[in-house]
């Protein structure tokens, strides 16, 4: 008889230590077969063909082949059509079940529950787990048995729920001697996929205890390093949410919120699936959206004439990545200063973060908009210049990234005056909700 495999599917937990799947997969027993795909559904609608993301990825996986190279392994890296790959797998190897995570996005589900029935049609189990986050779907409800649409009291909820438990390592290294004898042929390359590698600097995967004691007084300010800027790390999992929440719990109350804050929105996101193109709360998509590519495109290349507007979206282009305060300053401008529907901020955001998580973006865009759970009240606009004086009132942040507002002559007028938009933001916006339910 034909040597039976397991297979750990990587997708968004792209490491060997503490994970979840990999950890199950390994403890069985049978030789384990670690594949990636780089899935063509995604990849073929990306218009950036020097995408930061596939170069993040392609690094890790390398990393990881590396690794499994040295244990007399190998990481089976596959580039296609999910549905085409797993025909190839099977035709390849003799498998008894298919282990990986859970994945929350509406895309993943589909695709998921996809290969499951063809799995299964072959009489192989497909087997998913909890990993890349502490609690999920309807692990954190309300005493009713709903799900919380405020984070206030969800957050009680959860750190009430916590025990060790939850932040317990997976011990994968007791398990290595599983992983399947396979030849080491180098994966397949970025040219190959019609991308560019791209070098940037990558975020350190580890923070230390002092960031994490001072992040609640520092994270506001874009001017220094006061954030862990560890959101790609999440997002692509090479990091473990339990080790990062373990670390943050009785360190840093703020901190560990905003690791509740990922929880939150992926329960949302689970419960609630109507928010991917709609506002949580309906009658906000009463809004009359202005129309204006002009103002946009303004936005877009950091040309408002509000400097802290255009510093986050010029370090967003140049870096992939944008502080979390400046989020809100931009994502408020553009939806209340301009009135420009939320999905066209939140659709170039996901084009440009090299963090971009569905669940948060869009958690955050909803927010800022007003129309989402717990959002800002529709009548809360920043003023993007008492937030520079207040964040960044010595000019680092802005003298970066917008050195031209250091000599005033040459910085361009604001597109819009804050006093008028607010107003207009204000009445277009009590219009429309007028009367709804």
């Amino acid at each position: 008889m034909a040597q039976q495999y397991n297979i750990f599917w990587f997708r968004r937990d792209l490491r060997l230590n503490d994970n979840a799947g990999l950890f199950h997969a390994l403890k069985e027993g049978k030789p384990v077969i670690p594949v990636f795909i780089f899935d063509r559904n995604i990849l073929d609608d990306l218009q950036n063909k020097s995408d930061r993301r596939v170069s993040f990825i392609h690094n890790e996986l390398s990393q990881i082949h590396e690794e499994l190279c040295q244990m007399g392994s190998a990481l089976k890296v596959y580039y296609g059509k999910p549905e085409k790959i797993w025909k190839e797998i099977i035709s390849e190897f003799e498998i008894n079940a298919v282990f990986t995570n859970h994945d929350y996005e509406p895309y993943a589900l589909k695709r998921d529950n996809a290969i499951a029935e063809f799995l299964k049609s072959k009489s192989i189990a497909f087997h998913t787990y909890k990993d890349q986050v502490i609690f999920e779907k309807g692990e954190v409800l309300k005493g009713d048995g709903n799900p919380y649409t405020v984070f206030t009291p969800y957050s009680k909820r959860w750190k009430a729920a916590l025990e060790d438990s939850f932040l317990k390592p997976y011990p994968n290294k007791k398990h290595f001697g599983n992983f399947a004898s396979l030849e080491g042929e180098k994966i397949i390359s970025l040219e190959e996929m019609k991308f560019k590698q791209v070098d940037w600097p990558v975020p350190d995967k580890k923070i230390k205890n002092k960031l994490i004691e001072e992040y609640g007084e520092q994270r506001n300010f874009p001017g220094i390093r006061g954030t862990s800027q560890l959101g790609v790390h999440l997002r692509f999992g090479t990091i473990s949410v339990r080790a990062l929440a373990k670390q943050a719990h009785g360190l840093g109350e703020t901190f560990l919120n905003e690791l509740i804050w990922r929880d939150f929105y992926h329960m949302i996101l689970h419960h609630f699936p109507h928010v991917v193109g709609n506002a949580f709360r309906a009658k906000y998509d009463r809004i009359p959206w202005r129309t204006d590519e002009k103002a946009f495109e303004a936005w877009c290349k950091g040309e408002t004439g509000y400097p802290m507007v255009d510093a986050g979206m010029r370090e967003l282009n140049n870096t992939g990545y944008m502080h979390n305060r400046v989020r809100m300053v931009v994502a408020s401008f553009l939806t209340k200063h301009l009135l420009i529907d939320w999905r066209k901020g939140e659709a170039y955001f996901a084009e440009h973060l090299n963090d971009f998580d569905l669940a948060a973006n869009n958690g955050g865009w909803q927010w800022a908009s007003g129309s989402g759970c717990d959002a800002a009240p529709y009548f809360r606009v920043f003023n993007p210049e008492s937030q520079l004086k207040k964040f960044d009132k010595d000019l680092t942040y802005v003298g970066k990234w917008v050195p031209e507002f250091l000599n005033e002559v040459e910085y361009i007028k604001p597109i819009v005056e804050h006093k008028a938009a607010r107003l207009r933001a204000i009445a277009t916006y009590k219009e429309a909700l007028a009367g709804a339910v």
